[in-house]
């Protein structure tokens, strides 16, 4: 096996588990959000995860010197859209079935994959563009964009998804110089300042109306967290720092349009929770649209790998 397919594979198995860590983060961020709004999730799941991130993994990494970057303004960016794609997603899922929610969101690699293109510079083919058009039909099926059917928070996840994309895309971008602790430190770091500062100027809940679910999960009061509670935060924020660097460490290794598919492993584990936790059965249309969606990005993959291309190339790590 060359150096290249090892790499390869290591970035792959890196994806799957980030999306094992992404589906626990969803169910923990849904329990959640029906008692605490959605920038003190999110403090709290940074403060957890920020020293395991800085005492665990970098240490692993080779030390404090791999955060050293040379972009920071390509993190600025990165920082931004991974906000953005958390405060429309997790609004989403706070109003929204988990099973619906999540499978909007896996338009995260049929945009990933247009983006590698304006971006990364990377030329699919059309079996690949193919899996973008059919997925997005399933996307359209899930959301139901028809008269007394549709409804605008279906479009939150879907922005998200754009945020994440994006994200994605950059993780791949500035791969190369940085470290995956570096691409994951960032982001985290982000999350910290800005649901503080949220925390600082809304805390009080002054500007929960009452009048809309999605606002009132970003804008309600902070609650000192009851006891039964603090596990579910702890367990949020060692996943997060789990599952941030195995994706970075996935979109660094990989094409981007490849790693994108091991996402679904998701999707069957959101049905799942929204059963066993939410009682959440999902309906026809569910079913069929999240079945076009995974379908689209397994034939994806499933012709690439025949084709054997190869999906990434080994890259000194920089120091700088």
């Amino acid at each position: 096996m060359s150096e290249a397919m090892k790499v390869s594979i290591l970035g792959l198995m890196a994806a799957a588990g980030s999306a094992i860590c992404f589906s626990i983060i969803d169910v923990l961020v849904k329990f959640l959000s029906g008692d605490y709004p959605l920038y003190q999730v999110v403090l709290l799941r940074s403060l957890v995860a920020m020293p395991i991130l800085l005492l665990i993994i970098v240490p692993l990494e080779g030390g404090f010197h791999v955060l050293r970057t040379r972009q920071p303004k390509l993190h600025l960016i990165r920082c931004g859209a991974v906000l953005f794609a958390n405060i429309c997603f997790y609004t989403g899922l706070a109003t929204m079935p988990m099973a619906d929610a999540v499978a909007i969101a896996f338009a995260t690699p049929l945009v990933v994959t247009l983006l590698s293109v304006v971006l990364l510079g990377e030329r699919p083919g059309i079996w690949r563009w193919s899996a973008v058009a059919v997925g997005f039909i399933g996307v359209l099926v899930i959301m139901r964009p028809g008269p007394g059917t549709f409804q605008v928070v279906a479009l939150l996840p879907f922005f998200g998804a754009c945020g994440y994309a994006t994200l994605h895309v950059l993780t791949r971008r500035a791969g190369g110089a940085d470290s995956a602790a570096a691409l994951s430190f960032y982001p985290s770091l982000g999350f910290l300042i800005v649901s503080a500062i949220v925390g600082l100027s809304t805390g009080d809940g002054r500007f929960a109306t009452g009048d809309s679910a999605a606002l009132d999960f970003i804008l309600r009061a902070w609650i000192w967290p009851a006891s039964g509670d603090w596990w579910a935060f702890v367990a949020l924020g060692f996943t997060a720092s789990i599952g941030g660097y195995l994706i970075s460490y996935a979109y660094r290794q990989c094409e981007a349009g490849l790693v994108a598919p091991f996402e679904y492993i998701a999707m069957p584990m959101a049905v799942l929770w929204g059963i066993l936790v939410f009682q959440e059965w999902p309906d026809l249309p569910v079913w069929f649209g999240s079945g076009l969606i995974i379908g689209a990005g397994l034939v994806s993959l499933w012709r690439e790998t025949r084709n054997n291309r190869p999906t990434s190339r080994p890259r000194p790590r920089s120091t700088g």
